[in-house]
């Protein structure tokens, strides 16, 4: 190809370096305080990587490849520190088939999105492998599409797989292929318009991604007092069947956040640290940030969590890591009955050295050592 065939290429992908070089400067500025700014920094990066994979080599939704996100590496916008998740490009106008094999996987489910939940998307149909009678350990496969296939509505165009792993054990985790059963013998070839659009809009999801979740941290946290929960909610443009709430935290050295809580009523439930600006997992391999209903303990229905930088022995304790501020989720997923109240969950500041546990040292790495291997199995591709 000459050189001059591939301009508007060269023209989109030097716009965006200079995008990307900008946001590594703007993270460490005004309104990104409350970020540390080496994770700032390091996050402009990954979402670099991580949108350029989507935008530019998962593009056709003829050739359908998984994308993995919110793994070890690329993570935004509060992922679930309990699923592996990974998209695909899908044309409402075509068939497809899913196959694969549970494994270690307790459940999964499949969303059909319009567009990424960050990018004005909205979740228009979901299925579960359960509801599709797939259990743990068993091979499965489904169609979407064509005449015998569940529906593509209209208006979606990828479509988005979250891995439930529950108890963490370390097991094989689900496989998942994915083929286009009426693609074309052969692919479009990828001309220079159609590469700079790629490109464009990897920039302007790079640059969207960074901007609004800062933004949607900071603007949480400015809609109420700290250490206190927020009124619950559910997943508007997420998922219907997942209920939320929030609590921002701003915690001294010598302090810890005591938060007591009534089990809800509901197939899924946890609760998860992160960080302030990046929105990613809060230090998943190092630390224990993530408690799910299978990993706590609970007493007449209800359950105590420690959340502090010190480790006062208690069984339910998250790990700030030292950190100052950042925001702790409590979340249930399906409900399981008609007319549950949600939790009604309370905080407390109390000195870090009051509170007292069983829970030795050596039983605290032993743990974590678990969750590591856990970990390496779920992510071992």
């Amino acid at each position: 190809m000459p050189v001059n065939e591939a301009q508007g290429a060269v023209r989109a992908w030097h716009e965006l370096c200079a995008r990307v070089d900008g946001l590594g400067s703007e993270v460490l500025g005004e309104g990104y305080e409350s970020a540390l700014p080496l994770e700032m920094v390091s996050h402009v990066l990954d979402q670099t990587v991580n949108w350029l994979g989507w935008s530019v080599f998962h593009a056709d939704p003829t050739r359908p490849a998984w994308h993995r996100q919110q793994d070890m590496v690329g993570r935004y916008g509060g992922p679930n520190a309990d699923n592996s998740y990974r998209h695909v490009r899908l044309d409402p106008a075509r068939s497809y088939r899913i196959a694969g094999h549970m494994h270690g996987c307790d459940d999964w489910l499949l969303t059909l999105r319009t567009a990424f939940m960050h990018q004005n998307g909205a979740t228009v149909a979901d299925f579960t492998a359960s509801d599709l009678g797939f259990r743990r350990g068993e091979r499965f496969e489904l169609l979407l599409g064509g005449p015998d296939g569940i529906p593509i509505p209209d208006d979606v165009v990828l479509g988005t797989v979250r891995e439930y792993y529950i108890d963490w054990r370390a097991e094989e985790p689900a496989t998942f292929t994915i083929e286009c059963l009426d693609a074309p013998d052969l692919s479009t070839p990828v001309t220079d318009e159609i590469l700079a659009e790629r490109i464009r809009d990897a920039h302007a999801s790079i640059d969207h991604s960074v901007v609004y979740w800062n933004r949607y941290l900071e603007n949480g946290r400015a809609s109420g007092p700290t250490n206190r929960f927020l009124p619950s909610h559910r997943g508007a443009k997420g998922l219907n069947l997942a209920q939320y709430v929030h609590l921002y935290w701003e915690l001294d050295a010598d302090e810890t956040l005591v938060v007591d809580t009534d089990v809800p009523a509901a197939r899924y439930w946890s609760f998860q640290l992160y960080p302030m600006g990046t929105f990613e997992h809060l230090d998943l391999h190092d630390r224990i940030t993530s408690l799910n209903l299978t990993q706590v303990e609970t007493a007449e229905g209800r359950v105590r969590v420690a959340v502090g930088g010190t480790d006062p022995g208690w069984p339910n304790w998250l790990d700030t890591g030292g950190r100052r501020r950042g925001l702790l989720i409590y979340r249930w997923f399906w409900p399981t009955g008609e007319g549950d109240e949600p939790p009604s969950p309370s905080a407390r500041i109390v000195p870090a050295s009051t509170l007292e546990g069983p829970v030795t040292p050596a039983q605290r790495r032993e743990t974590m050592q678990m969750r590591r291997r856990h970990l390496a199995w779920r992510f071992r591709e």
